[in-house]
């Protein structure tokens, strides 16, 4: 697995991880959005309704997400 001590900042100079991990929220949020895709791709889990109430809730994380990002409390700036 590749070294992830330091990444990329949105500038494109490195930062250490631990700057990564100061956002406990939009840590938590990612987390819950990436446990629900590995459980997903896990097997043919879904049928047309579960995909569908699925996508409607990664997108509302995602919106979350975008929210805790950009410091938005503010859901009507989230596009949604």
């Amino acid at each position: 697995m590749a070294d992830r001590s330091n990444s990329p900042g949105p500038d494109g100079s490195e930062r250490p991880a631990s700057e990564r991990r100061q956002n406990l929220a939009l840590r938590e949020l990612i987390d819950e959005m990436m446990a629900s895709i590995r459980h997903a791709t896990q097997g043919n889990l879904w049928t047309s309704e579960e995909r569908t109430q699925y996508e409607r809730e990664l997108a509302m994380i995602m919106a979350r997400v975008r929210n805790e990002a950009v410091g938005s409390k503010d859901p009507a700036r989230s596009g949604s």
